[in-house]
């Protein structure tokens, strides 16, 4: 296998795996957002100090949780699906949703007393209500999934745990780059290491775009 072609699907995997990642942590994200900024309770404050204090949550540690539930003795052992592209990317949708639910928690709370109230002062139910909000702050949800993906595609300690860092199959870039570096192979370290850097700089770039509209 040629150093191109195999940096090609390395490069073609991480987005993958981190783009699947993203997509299942938005889907669970965005309304448990939604819900949070909807009700003003002690007990929705309470869940959102929690999810704020996972974003710091160490990914060894989440990672060695996922593995012991994944592994053939754990509870999920029998669904086979450790050391696959579909365990990192639960592992990371679990990880990055914490941040998620943050951020955009964070971004929306900006916009929800103008919207929120007009929409209400109009007749509209709270269902209407949160489905204005959401048009309303399209862009800060877009960030917050740019974020997520870009702590997804960063993570090493989940990929290598649940993953196995199995070449062809379940090896990233995050993985890769530690493995080439230990194999004394800098030359596709390095590759792999400006592909990373552009990636997430792009990514970064974006998000800060989005912070100057919001």
């Amino acid at each position: 296998m040629s150093l191109i072609s195999e940096i090609f699907g390395i490069v073609l995997r991480s987005l993958m795996i981190s783009g699947v990642a993203t997509l299942l942590a938005t889907l669970w994200s965005t309304p448990i957002s939604l819900a949070l900024l909807i009700s003003e309770s002690r007990i929705s404050k309470v869940i959102q100090d929690i999810f704020n204090s996972l974003v710091s949550i160490p990914t060894v540690l989440l990672g060695l949780f996922l593995y012991m539930i994944l592994s053939r003795s754990g509870p999920l052992g029998f669904t086979g699906i450790l050391y696959t592209p579909l365990a990192i990317s639960i592992g990371e949708a679990i990880l990055v949703t914490p941040l998620m639910v943050s951020v955009t928690t964070t971004s929306l709370k900006k916009i929800k007393d103008r919207v929120w109230e007009t929409a209400i002062a109009l007749g509209a139910t709270k269902l209407q209500a949160s489905q204005v909000l959401l048009r309303e702050g399209v862009s800060q949800v877009v960030r917050s999934i740019l974020i997520g993906f870009n702590r997804a595609i960063g993570e090493l300690g989940i990929a290598l745990m649940i993953g196995g860092n199995i070449r062809g199959y379940t090896r990233v870039m995050t993985t890769a780059i530690a493995l080439e570096v230990i194999k004394g192979n800098f030359e596709l370290a390095m590759s792999l290491g400006v592909v990373f850097l552009l990636i997430t700089a792009s990514l970064t770039i974006l998000v800060g775009i989005l912070g100057v509209r919001e």
